[in-house]
């Protein structure tokens, strides 16, 4: 797509539509409590239409958009490491996000269908890819190179979902859809922060595509398993047509006390490469959060992931740990704090840029601590202003140098600062 439209030219058009849609946000906030979302400000909303009512049929969608300053400058222009707001000092849009679905009813006793289907448009596009297809069959593009100016179209959700009124209620999602591993989300309203964790980054998948079910057991505890197609990283983001002969599990089991104060979830999935290589991909997550007062939010993360002979015929692991902790000081403004350690112990999976995948520094523990704010001026508007300093113990992972030199880098750290903003529709 981007090369049907030249970089300046994208840029303006996507700065401009950002600047419309910040500016018909801040222009009043009269019936901003009201409204939930931008098309229902003003009485725009299409879901209050009686076709889509009757139907039980709701079209969503978001625009996320930011700019992050690099400290160090880097040659490349590339924030090392640090996928998603990925560019110094460049304007990114990075989803433009439309979604419609129809909710499967759990309440009624009865079977049910729904649906749903995600598009997503922006710089965080490739990172939703389902892998494995031919350009443009599922998901339009592959690995960005440097001339595609890295804005691609996915679809990282489409899944028929069935209600069985087995038991206390069966779920099940067939298709394309989200991972249930781990703590961060692709979607950008869903995120305390702008910038992501290494484990979501490199230690997780993005997308499964398979069978999805998910059982209530009691008010505390709810299981979820199926089976999703294989790829080259096992289980993660394959696409339809790939992968059929070598199905991967996935799996988790997450308990919460009576009032929702606290919640463990433990998830995993493993699987083998594809149907000649028996090797195995496998990694777990385990995500504890807790109310620690009013208002006062506390999470823990811990990832673990193992690929078998996939350096050199050796085995490769790699391990993280995250703390978040997240106080709201009031509906409208919440301050955040994220540390974190990543360890790649192979340096199999950390690319630098994250983007290009062309420069791996090595085995590396990576560290991160993040600072920011999370602003609601209006329930359908978010600005997220946030600081962060990088830094890895082994080969250089920061400042790389660009094409011409392979991406090689030369720091060992880096000093972060970005903003965005989230218009909800």
């Amino acid at each position: 797509m981007t090369s049907l439209i030249t970089q300046s030219r994208l840029k303006r058009i996507t700065v401009a539509a950002f600047t419309s849609l910040v500016s018909f946000g801040m222009a009043s906030h009269a019936g901003a409590d009201e409204a939930t979302g931008l098309l229902s400000y003003g009485g725009l909303d299409i879901n209050e239409a009686s076709f889509m009512k009757d139907n039980g049929l709701k079209f969503g969608g978001w625009a996320n958009a930011g700019i992050t300053y690099n400290a160090t400058s880097p040659g490349g222009g590339f924030n090392g490491p640090v996928t998603f707001g990925d560019r110094d000092s460049e304007f990114q849009l990075n989803q433009f996000y439309l979604y419609l679905q129809k909710a499967v009813n759990t309440e009624g006793g009865g079977w049910d269908l729904g649906f749903r289907a995600d598009f997503m448009f922006g710089t965080d596009s490739v990172f939703t890819q389902a892998y494995g297809s031919p350009k443009g069959t599922w998901d339009l593009g592959i690995l960005a190179q440097e001339g595609e100016r890295f804005y691609d179209i996915a679809f990282p959700q489409v899944y028929a979902e069935i209600f069985a009124p087995i038991g206390n209620g069966i779920t099940a999602k067939v298709g394309h859809f989200y991972t249930i591993i781990g703590n961060e989300v692709v979607t950008a309203p869903d995120n305390f922060f702008y910038s992501h964790a290494y484990t979501m980054q490199y230690g997780e998948p993005f997308t499964h595509t398979g069978v999805l079910l998910s059982y209530p057991v009691d008010p505390n505890w709810s299981v979820t398993g199926g089976a999703v197609t294989g790829s080259e990283f096992g289980g993660w983001d394959g696409a339809w047509d790939q992968g059929l002969g070598n199905w991967a599990g996935i799996g988790g089991v997450t308990w919460n006390t009576d009032d929702k104060a606290t919640s463990v979830a433990v998830t995993g999935t493993t699987g083998e490469t594809s149907e000649r290589d028996h090797n195995q991909w496998s990694m777990y997550s385990i995500v504890i959060k807790h109310d620690l007062m009013e208002g006062l939010h506390y999470t823990f993360q811990h990832d673990h992931g193992f690929a078998d002979k996939a350096v050199g015929g050796q085995d490769a692991t790699w391990y993280g740990l995250n703390n978040y902790l997240v106080y709201d000081i009031n509906d409208q403004l919440g301050v955040g704090l994220r540390g974190e350690w990543f360890r790649d112990d192979d340096g199999f999976r950390v690319a630098s840029p994250g983007r290009t995948l062309t420069y791996f520094p090595g085995a590396n523990s990576y560290y991160a601590f993040t600072a920011g704010l999370n602003w609601k001026p209006m329930t359908w508007v978010s600005v997220r202003p946030n600081v962060r300093y990088d830094w890895n113990d082994g080969p250089p992972a920061f400042d790389n140098g660009g094409a011409a030199t392979g991406y090689a880098a030369t720091r060992k750290d880096q000093f972060l600062f970005s903003t965005d903003v989230v218009v909800s529709f």
